[in-house]
């Protein structure tokens, strides 16, 4: 059995020659077989003198063809090139080649786009046996521990997506970590290939798909307002370097957590602008509060509670917005299958509870981040992540923290929790919906604090000042606050 190997660079014309002559060979010929080797030509010359090398030969062009006589205990018999196959062709199996060279070209493309190809898919099978880079900052809060579980479950990015967890912290929290790592691993998960542990942080977010920032651990004391958001500049502006210098180009950044959540997402923004659009604020830690009130109050399940709408500040002055929410599977007098659903506003009957305790109760625990503790703040973005890569359900409203670019006359330039859907693996703000105006005092209070964040942690506003529509006396008048407003989204717009 005579069996040759013919190797050459894929867009050669005389190796498509070669090619076609090898088919015809190995076709009529029952003890002729012919394998194959194509090149890139960037690759070519290279390979070529590793070949030579190896078997001692003398050959610098494309094709080569050699016989195989590894079964008779010998190296391989180097042919030649094209000539000296097409001779060996006609002096033993007395066949010829008489190929144009217009053939010949349209051979030799075809040949590289199908090498070229190939190599498209190689990559792609590569980057499915890659893990998935998970990196997740202030990694030895208790938030961290709640999410470990869930995202090594499989249900985040799937049973068949294998995963990399990275725990990145200060340096003094390193012994955490590793045992926080020992535990991981101890959980025996079938799509964890590894976790590692990150103190150094030119080493953070290296290859990063995706990047969880979780409330840092307050180290510094802090005694103004005016203090605590210029204490996060520092960290927001090194993590956004990081991200631009070490994580993937198409990472995704989720910021969560009970404080500064909107600011935090913005500074990221500003010092990681490549990636802009990929950094996101979680609001479902908000919104699950929200439901499971709404549904102490009706005595059903919160998850039968949907489209709850989150707007503004997530960890500060934010409306919670039951104008679209609906609630399934509710008993009552009218009842229906499954798909069926009712208003929620036209069955809570107790409008005083609705429009003062609830509110009250809600606004206390995003204001000071109370109840909002380690499961919620973990499953909240464990969920917003799920639905990032695997589409939001379909029809239901979804609140997320973006970059507002003018939508429902939000003042551009700051990021502002509003109703979003997620599909293909990114978000689109549902400005189509109706009936979702917002009155001007309270756009004017959730953009007035979050504009006012945001100067005062760059240092372009001195002072602090929260707005409180019922303590106008204590204050300014209303008007008064609609021309601080203009002023602020003046200098807004001048930093955007």
């Amino acid at each position: 059995m005579a069996k040759f190997v013919l190797a050459g660079r894929a867009d050669d014309p005389y190796y498509a020659k070669a090619e076609l002559l090898a088919d015809y060979l190995q076709k009529n010929l029952p003890d002729f077989h012919i394998y194959k080797i194509t090149q890139h030509p960037h690759d070519w010359e290279e390979w070529l003198k590793d070949v030579c090398e190896k078997n001692k030969w003398s050959h610098k062009s494309s094709p080569i063809i050699w016989r195989e006589l590894l079964d008779r205990g010998g190296k391989g018999l180097l042919l030649g090139g094209y000539n000296e196959f097409l001779e060996h062709a006609q002096l033993y199996y007395g066949v010829t080649s008489s190929m144009t060279s217009e053939l010949m070209k349209a051979i030799a493309l075809e040949n590289m786009e199908a090498h070229i190809q190939k190599e498209l898919e190689k990559e792609s099978l590569k980057d499915l046996d890659e893990p998935f880079q998970v990196w997740i900052t202030s990694a030895s809060t208790p938030a961290c521990q709640s999410l470990i579980p869930i995202l090594t479950s499989g249900e985040v990015f799937g049973m068949h997506t294998k995963i990399s967890i990275a725990l990145f912290d200060n340096e003094q929290a390193e012994d955490t970590l590793r045992h926080l790592a020992m535990d991981t691993q101890d959980l025996v998960s079938p799509v964890l290939h590894s976790v590692s542990v990150c103190t150094r942080a030119e080493e953070a977010f290296r290859q990063a798909h995706v990047v969880i920032v979780l409330d840092d651990p307050t180290t510094k004391e802090v005694y103004t307002m005016e203090e605590c958001l210029r204490s996060r500049l520092p960290l927001c502006r090194q993590y956004g370097y990081l991200l631009e210098k070490n994580a993937h180009a198409s990472v995704q950044v989720i910021v969560g957590g009970k404080t500064f959540v909107n600011l935090k997402t913005l500074l990221l923004m500003r010092y990681a602008p490549s990636i802009a659009r990929n950094i996101v604020a979680v609001a479902l830690g908000v919104e699950g509060q929200a439901k499971a009130a709404l549904a102490r109050k009706l005595k059903t399940s919160p998850s039968y509670i949907k489209d709850v709408i989150i707007w503004g500040n997530i960890s500060g002055h934010c409306y919670v917005d039951l104008r679209k929410a609906k609630i399934y599977k509710y008993e009552s007098a009218i009842w229906g299958p499954p798909h069926f659903s009712r208003p929620i506003l036209s069955l809570v009957f107790d409008s005083e509870w609705l429009h003062r305790e609830f509110v009250t109760t809600l606004k206390e625990l995003t204001a000071t981040g109370k109840q909002f503790g380690a499961m919620l703040a973990a499953h909240s973005i464990a969920t917003t992540l799920k639905y990032w890569y695997h589409d939001s359900p379909y029809g239901e409203i979804v609140s997320l923290g973006v970059l507002s670019e003018g939508q429902f006359g939000i003042p551009e330039g700051i990021v502002f929790s509003m109703p979003v859907k997620f599909e293909n693996r990114t978000w689109v703000v549902l400005t189509d919906l109706k009936d979702t105006e917002i009155s001007e005092q309270m756009m004017t209070r959730m953009a007035s604090d979050l504009i006012q964040e945001k100067l005062v942690a760059l240092g372009d506003l001195l002072h602090f000042q929260p707005y409180h529509p019922g303590n106008l006396l204590n204050m300014m008048s209303y008007w008064d606050n609609k021309r601080v407003l203009k002023y602020l989204l003046k200098l807004n717009r001048y930093l955007i």
